[in-house]
């Protein structure tokens, strides 16, 4: 199994990231702030003003550590890396099954029934932990929609039927999420989901924790040598990672709604963080924003029982086995592909 490396987030304005020897070496102010070992790193993370210097991205990418550069509030700018792992074999079978709308509509319907179970399993776990606090009869009536909307699954259909499961599986699961919120409920009220600029503080959150898990599952392919844009739900377009978005349906509601919701129930995050600009856009402050990306990497460092391969894998490494499996798939090492699906 894979290890779990570390990914290095650098949010410092000012920072500057060079090599020295077998080390990566982060500079404030022309002082040491750290240093760590090249073979240490799965990947680094740059917010706002943050640069690197060209010796490091070569060394980066000689060591197959990417380098991602976001704009100060996570929106995604720009990926430095090596060359893509794996065979070209691998990835022309990928291009076909995408050419191919029956077999796209196959996998699709496979990870829309892991999002939408795992999505379920968020409401069914709160009506189990916190029934005193929330509403068990809107949290039940959304749960039985969405156990609907499985059975529905289970025939196939084209990719256009799919797409309207899925919106209304999303409507039904995000129609409730406010009742998952337990306390501050005066500072974190969440009324639909809204994005480019998320206009709340929920949003903010979940938009910024969904562009990290991005990150690893546009990572997780590429290492195991699939093409992150070429996806079967999501279709071919300009400037879009299908594949990756694809894959990162099945863990938006265990790994980045789940965080959220305990970021905020748990008093983690508290409204002062979170600032509004004239436009309604609202962003974190530096050390909301640090603070959200310890807990990602301590939730990453969790171990659970893989559903597919009964093996403890560290949460942090699902994106690269979900990727393993669709590589497994596409060489017709394994029938299907086998979703994650939380239990």
């Amino acid at each position: 199994m894979k290890k779990l490396l570390n990914t290095l987030f650098v949010t410092t304005q000012g920072a500057y990231l060079s090599k020295e020897g077998e080390t990566v070496v982060v500079k404030v102010d022309g002082e040491v702030a750290l240093r760590l070992p090249v073979h240490t790193l799965g990947g680094i993370v740059c917010f706002g003003q943050v640069s690197c210097s060209p010796y490091l991205m070569g060394f980066c990418a000689e060591n197959q550590v990417a380098i991602s550069f976001l704009t100060e509030n996570g929106s995604f700018l720009a990926k430095v890396q090596g060359p893509v792992s794996g065979n070209v074999l691998l990835r022309r079978e990928q291009y076909r099954r995408a050419d191919d709308l029956k077999v796209s509509a196959s996998v699709a319907r496979a990870i829309l029934t892991g999002k939408i179970a795992n999505c379920r399993t968020v409401l069914q776990r709160a009506l189990r932990d916190h029934s005193e606090k929330i509403d068990t009869d809107a949290l039940s009536q959304a749960s039985q929609k969405l156990a609907n909307t499985l059975r529905r699954l289970q025939s196939e259909s084209p990719l256009d039927i799919l797409r309207g499961i899925e919106g209304e599986s999303a409507n039904a699961y995000f129609d409730v999420f406010d009742h998952l919120i337990t306390s501050q409920k005066d500072d974190f009220t969440f009324h639909e989901r809204n994005r480019r600029p998320p206009l709340d503080n929920i949003n903010c959150l979940l938009s910024f924790i969904y562009t990290l898990l991005m990150h690893d599952v546009r990572s997780g392919l590429e290492t195991v040598g699939l093409d992150p844009a070429v996806g079967f739900l999501h279709r071919d377009r300009p400037g879009r990672y299908g594949l990756a978005l694809d894959i990162m349906e099945e863990f938006r509601p265990f790994i980045a709604d789940r965080l959220t919701l305990s970021l905020i129930n748990l008093g983690q995050v508290q409204a002062r963080g979170f600032k509004k600009k004239e436009s309604g856009a609202v962003w974190m402050d530096d050390d909301t924003r640090k603070m959200v990306l310890v807990a990602y990497q301590k939730r990453k460092q969790e171990e659970i029982v893989h559903p597919f391969l009964k093996e403890k894998v560290a949460i942090g490494l699902l994106p690269y086995v979900q990727a393993l499996l669709m590589a497994r798939y596409l060489r017709g090492d394994i029938d299907n592909y086998p979703p994650f699906i939380w239990k």
